[in-house]
């Protein structure tokens, strides 16, 4: 489905342009666990380089949400109620699943916040029922391959190759039975998006912002 904001058509599903439209490159998949994708404002903005639409529309058990506070949110109130909950957000308190089966007697729901690291601090704050709830973490050992934006750390990884290395871990610990060819395809959109970006970075005719690396101290 295809909509207008302002002057230019988008996708109505992944909210980029149509002229450079990742739908077709998403490649669905099933899971036992719900992945719940909380997004602030501001990132829904991005719709040139966020990764959370695109992780959404390949998890077909996945919802989404924008805001900031979501204490009084019905539907996310509900699933903490249902499942047994986690927040993907690294802390020594956190359980690491790269270390640990997160054996629980009920299916999972995992909470990932789609933001900024002083946007996520807000939002939990805010949110006084994520307070609740056990924190999930995962030793990062792949490097982001997001090429066109610049991570805070080397082992911050997008929202979307942040969910690969969960649900391979899922894998691993019998939670998930994802085929490994699916796996392979998960981030097909990013990448696919990464290129486009590069092309459109490296036409000299373009306005598209550049990409500008820290310089170093």
């Amino acid at each position: 489905m295809k909509t207008y904001f302002g002057d230019r058509q988008k996708c109505f599903k992944c909210y980029r342009p149509t002229s450079s439209c990742m739908c077709k490159h998403i490649h669905n998949i099933k899971t036992k666990t719900k992945f719940v994708i909380l997004m602030h404002p501001k990132e829904f903005k991005k719709v040139k380089n966020g990764t959370g639409h695109l992780t959404h529309l390949a998890l077909d058990n996945s919802e989404l949400f924008v805001g900031v506070d979501f204490s009084n949110h019905q539907k996310i109130n509900e699933i903490i109620k249902e499942y047994d909950s986690y927040v993907m957000y690294p802390s020594k308190d956190a359980l690491n699943i790269s270390q640990t089966n997160p054996k629980n007697k009920r299916d999972m729901a995992i909470f990932i916040i789609d933001s900024t690291w002083s946007c996520s601090v807000k939002m939990l704050r805010e949110s006084k029922n994520l307070q609740s709830l056990r924190y999930m973490s995962f030793d990062s050992i792949k490097l982001s391959q997001f090429k066109i934006k610049q991570q805070p750390a080397e082992f911050c990884l997008s929202t979307i190759e942040s969910t690969l290395s969960v649900l391979e871990l899922l894998n691993i610990h019998k939670i998930e039975n994802i085929a490994n060819g699916d796996l392979e395809e998960f981030l097909n959109p990013f990448e696919q998006m990464i290129e486009y970006q590069q092309k459109i970075i490296a036409n000299p005719l373009s306005n598209a912002v550049r990409f500008k690396p820290k310089k170093e101290r």
